[in-house]
């Protein structure tokens, strides 16, 4: 099975034999490709569709609202909780982000990066909200509710006193350049960290 780029980067992340809760899981296709290394765990889907699919895959899945945190499970129940490209489309992302590092004993985030430079440049030079590859929604129509940067980002950890264990900040093809390792708020499309609890 063939994951998406930023998929396979979680995916090189997660031991064989963890247990993880994917939230926001979408078609389940990491989970899928995760149990046939010995990974089990959950997905978390709102989107009825989108259940329907897990369900028929065969992938464990919960429907649930992602905003109303996750009291239906208990501290430290999981090895890794994922939130891959959701983090933006979430009313409160600082209060998930502790439920994340509460239910997990590590979690790991991917969200698009809204310090690139071409978004920098749209903003400063056509006077409209970017639309990019990795944001390809007109502003009315977007999902993203909660736009950050790889700085902003890194900021709210400290402050939630989250470590960060790794990162990985690609461009739009899930590369590592040599601007996205010296300036990775500027040059980066995509980032994806580990986090722990400190």
């Amino acid at each position: 099975m063939s994951l998406r780029l930023d998929l396979q980067i979680i995916s090189d992340w997660i031991p064989d034999g963890a247990r993880i809760l994917d939230l926001g899981c979408d078609d389940a296709s990491l989970l899928k490709a995760l149990q046939q290394r010995g990974v089990s765990g959950y997905g978390l889907e709102i989107d009825n569709s989108k259940f329907a699919d897990c369900i028929s895959g065969g992938v464990n899945v919960i429907q649930a609202d992602l905003d109303q945190g996750l009291p239906q499970f208990a501290d430290q129940s999981f090895d890794f909780v994922v939130l891959s490209q959701t983090l933006q489309a979430i009313n409160h992302p600082d209060f998930l982000l502790e439920e994340i590092v509460r239910v997990g004993k590590q979690g790991i985030i991917g969200f698009p990066n809204f310090g690139h430079w071409q978004c920098r440049v749209q903003l400063a030079l056509g006077g409209h909200m970017p639309i990019s590859r990795t944001l390809p929604n007109a502003w009315f129509n977007t999902p993203n509710i909660h736009l950050c940067t790889v700085q902003d980002f890194e900021q709210l950890c400290q402050n939630k006193a989250i470590s960060i264990l790794n990162r990985s900040i690609v461009n739009h093809a899930h590369k590592d350049t040599l601007g996205t390792r010296l300036l990775p708020n500027l040059f980066g499309q995509i980032a994806l960290y580990q986090i722990k609890k400190s």
